[in-house]
Parts: structure tokens; sequence; C-alpha cells
């Protein structure tokens, strides 16, 4: 059984922000920060298959793909990528773009990354706090400025750069050619109420992503029945021995704990191991489960271990500062 804080890494990049305000308090040394990525905390613990992120833009991205399951085995990765976006934040006129407005040939589809034109094909979207994005491996896909963002994804940094605004960074025309769906998307998942405190935002075979809302002072026992990432956004709880608050994560697997919200309530973003979602991963606590709420569950990675931790953690870890 595990439950502790999840430390954070900070990637700083061109296109990031430097006042991270409230959601990350990391000091400014003149360097964007584009990327907060949440990592266990223990060096000897095994490494989840889901990656969560805190995105901030000033500037675009680039216009980029991720490969499959399939394609990232045939380069010795484990894994491709499928990710998610929770808007936190959006200036007015901020936009995410998904997929192309049309069809094209691979041959179309290359020379539109090879003259730019691609830059005018994909198509933009409005988006406002508190929208979810789904992207699965091969959508051609960006992300626009003014954005403050969460990410959830299959643990890998294959990204397949088709346009850059300019940047001078290489771009991978065979590999985004070879890996890309080159047409419209496909639509959007709607959010689901799963009863009161609970909201669908996201399913599929990698990963679940909720949103989970709290009146003030409310108790409810989580059953992470599974590798589980707990994001708060707004007010405050704790949970276990661990207190919550904006911009902060807890990493939990095969842990039953008490939530409770404190006087502002709480809003956070819950996402765990796919393929569907967990009836039982919230209840009231007069409630109990029997053993067979927590199956066990083999270990998908080589080497991947469940560490026990009583819960104890007492002060929010510093962050590890990387360059990209």
């Amino acid at each position: 059984m595990t439950i502790e804080y999840a430390s954070m890494q900070v990637v700083r990049k061109p296109w990031g922000k430097h006042d991270l305000r409230p959601w990350n308090d990391t000091r400014d040394d003149g360097a964007p920060v584009g990327e907060i990525w949440f990592q266990r905390q223990p060096s000897s613990a095994g490494e989840p298959e889901l990656l969560l992120k805190l995105l901030f833009t000033s500037q675009p991205l680039s216009i980029q793909v991720h490969p499959d399951d399939a394609y990232a085995h045939t380069m010795g990765e484990p894994h491709g990528k499928t990710e998610a976006w929770y808007i936190l934040a959006a200036e007015p006129g901020a936009a995410v773009a998904v997929g192309l407005k049309r069809e094209l040939s691979p041959d179309a589809l290359r020379a539109a990354i090879e003259d730019g034109s691609i830059a005018d094909l994909v198509q933009w979207h409005p988006v406002h706090a508190g929208d979810a994005v789904f992207i699965p491996a091969g959508t051609i896909h960006a992300v626009g400025p003014g954005l403050v963002l969460a990410e959830i994804q299959q643990r890998s940094d294959v990204t397949f750069r088709l346009f850059d605004y300019g940047r001078k960074r290489e771009l991978h025309v065979d590999a985004g050619v070879a890996v890309a769906h080159a047409g419209p998307p496909g639509p959007q998942q709607a959010p689901r109420a799963l009863g009161d405190n609970r909201t669908l935002l996201v399913v599929n075979p990698y990963f679940v992503l909720e949103r989970i809302a709290l009146p003030p002072n409310t108790t409810r026992v989580l059953n992470a029945s599974c590798e589980t990432w707990f994001l708060g956004l707004e007010g405050d709880a704790t949970l276990g021995a661990n207190v919550v608050g904006i911009g902060k994560a807890v990493f939990l697997d095969h842990e039953r704990c008490t939530l409770r919200s404190g006087e502002r309530g709480l809003t956070a973003l819950c996402a765990y191991l796919g393929p569907e979602s967990h009836r039982n991963l919230l209840e009231a606590p007069d409630q109990t489960l029997s053993d067979s709420t927590f199956p066990h569950r083999t270990a998908r990675r080589i080497g991947a271990s469940i560490s026990n931790s009583d819960g104890t953690a007492t002060a929010f870890p510093r962050s590890k500062e990387v360059y990209s």
C-alpha cells in the first residue's frame, strides 16, 4: 500500500512562463518554466505507468504527434503516448489544435510539413477553464499561448515535431508521417456525472481522468485500487495524513484512505489506470468494502514494485529543475 507526496521536477522551455502562481512558487531566474512533472518520491520506487504534468504557455508549442504502442515498440520504447489535458486557466482567445481540417495522404502530409503549410491545416478550438481534451496517440495537435493545463499521459517522452514556429529545433518528418492520423479528429468525450462528487472527463484503455468536487467539511473514503494520481485544483483537504492544496499532488497505489475537505471545499483531479472508471473510487465513510475491492494486480513493468508508506509526510517536496 502506498500514499506519498509527489515530488516536482521543473522543466524550463522557451515557450514557458516566469510567474506560475498560484500553481507553483518556483523562483524566477530568467529562464521560463514550461512544465512541472510530478514524480514519485523514493528513488527506489518503481516507475509509474502514468505521468502527471502542469504546462504553462506564453507562446505556442510545436505542432506535433506521438506514436502509438506498436510504433513505440519498433523504437525500443515500452509504450506510446496517449494523453489528455484539463484546462486550469485560459486567457481570452486561448486555443488548442486537435487534428487537421481535412484528410491528407501521406505524401500530402509530408509536403505540408516540409513547406510549413501544416500550420494552416490544423484545427484550432477555443478552450476555457474546466474543459477536458483527449489526444489519442497519432493525433496531430498543438497548445496555444495563454494557457495553464494539467496533462495526464502514458509515461513516454517521444514527440515528433512537425512545425516549430521558427525555433530551429529538429523536425521529425519521416516518423511524423508514419504515425499520424492525418485528418479531422474523432468526437471528444462529453463529461459525465458519477454521483454527486465525481465527474468522468476522459476514459480510455490507458487511463481514466475524473474531477472530484467536495463541499466544505465533507468526508469521503478514497479507494485507490491501482496506480492513482490526485491533484489539488481549488480549496484544500487532507488525504490520509497528507495536506492537499492547489498545485499539490499525491501518488497512491492499493491504498484506502480518508479524504476530508476543508473550510473552502475541494476541487481536484484524480487520474488512474484504465480501461474503465472505478465504481467505488469515492465512498461515504460509513460504507465498508470487501477484500475483493483490491484484487492482486501484477506489475506491468519489469522491476516495478509497490513500496510501503505510513502516509506521514509533513512537508511538500522541493522542486528539481531540468532545462530542456
